[in-house]
C-alpha cells in the first residue's frame, strides 16, 4: 500500500495530503491510509485497520473519505480494494462537463469500463457514496466531479492500475481533441472487445 501511495504521489494523481486507499483483507477488515498523511511518504505503522462499518480498530484516524470506501467494499464483494485520487486531467473532464468517452481507445474498453461521471458531492460526507450508489454496481470506474476519481480493483495493483489508466486516456482524448476531432475505433472492433468482457472485475 505504501508503495501505490508513492507511484500515485510521484505520477501527480494526488498530492500533499490528498487522496486514500483501501484493501480488504478478511471478512470485516480493512486496511486503509490516515487522514492528513502524504501518499508519497508512508510507512508501513501509518496504515490503520477498520471494521466493516469503517471505525478504527486499534490506533489511528482514517481518511475522511473512508466512507466512500467502506460504501463500496459493502456493496460489491468482488472488489477487494479502492483508490481514490486526484488525477488532474480526467478531474478537469468533469470540470469542463464533458465525459469521457468509451470508444476510442482499447484500454477505455478493457481496464476502465464505462467511466461513470458523479455529480458534486460535498467531500467528506455521506453525499460521496450515496451520490455513487446508483453507478457502483455496473461500473469499476468513477470521476466524482469537480473533485476526484475512484478506481475498484480485484486487488490494490488492479485498482491503481485503473487510476493510472484513466488518466493517462484522458490526457491522449485531451490531445487529441486539441490537434482534431477524435476518430472512434472500428465498430466491428469495439464489438469484439465487448464481447471479450466479463461482469466481474
Amino acid at each position: 500500500m505504501c508503495e501505490v501511495g508513492r507511484r500515485l504521489w510521484e505520477r501527480g494523481l494526488v498530492g500533499a495530503t490528498e487522496g486514500n486507499l483501501s484493501v480488504r483483507f478478511g471478512p470485516d477488515r480493512t486496511l486503509c491510509t490516515p487522514t492528513g498523511l502524504s501518499k508519497g511518504h508512508m510507512k508501513p505503522e501509518d496504515l490503520i485497520v477498520i471494521d466493516g462499518n469503517g471505525k478504527p480498530v486499534g490506533e489511528g484516524v482514517p481518511s475522511s473519505e473512508i466512507k466512500l470506501h467502506v460504501r463500496i467494499l459493502q456493496r460489491r464483494p468482488d472488489c477487494m480494494a479502492v483508490v481514490h485520487a486526484h488525477p488532474p486531467i480526467a478531474t478537469a473532464f468533469s470540470v469542463a462537463g464533458v465525459e469521457i468517452p468509451d470508444d476510442l481507445l482499447p484500454e477505455s474498453i478493457y481496464v476502465l469500463g464505462r467511466v461513470a461521471t458523479v455529480p458534486f458531492c460535498m467531500p467528506g460526507t455521506d453525499e460521496v457514496p450515496d451520490g455513487l450508489e446508483p453507478v457502483m454496481y455496473d461500473h469499476k470506474t468513477f470521476i466524482l466531479s469537480h473533485h476526484g476519481a475512484a478506481t475498484m480493483g480485484k486487488d490494490l495493483w488492479d485498482a491503481y492500475n485503473r487510476m493510472e489508466t484513466l488518466e493517462r486516456v484522458a490526457k491522449v482524448i485531451l490531445v487529441a481533441r486539441l490537434l482534431g476531432r477524435p476518430m472512434p475505433l472500428p465498430e466491428e472492433a469495439l464489438r469484439q472487445m465487448a464481447s471479450a468482457l466479463t461482469g466481474s472485475l
